[in-house]
């Protein structure tokens, strides 16, 4: 990286004043991210994913289970005599 040149003490002072509000910036998003992540782990938190990652896999498994109901039952019934 080349060496920025500068032509004035306020266009040093300008850049400070960039790079300190950029410092206080990231610093704000560092403690915002770490309060996320301390609200994720949080026990309410988890819970609430477990129930919904539950909820997900028995409505997955109940349409499997149809879905390969259904065509057995639609051909067990087609197949079958009528007055049987």
């Amino acid at each position: 990286m080349k060496p920025k040149k500068y032509s004035s003490y306020k266009e040093i002072e300008i850049e400070l004043e960039i790079l300190k509000v950029e410092k206080e910036l990231s610093f704000q998003k560092l403690i915002w991210n770490g309060q996320k992540i301390k609200e994720s782990f949080a026990l309410t938190n988890i819970i609430n994913e477990l129930v919904v990652s539950l909820k997900s896999m028995i409505f997955n498994s109940y349409g499997v289970i149809l879905s390969t109901a259904i065509p057995i039952l639609i051909k067990f019934l087609s197949n079958k005599k009528r007055g049987d």
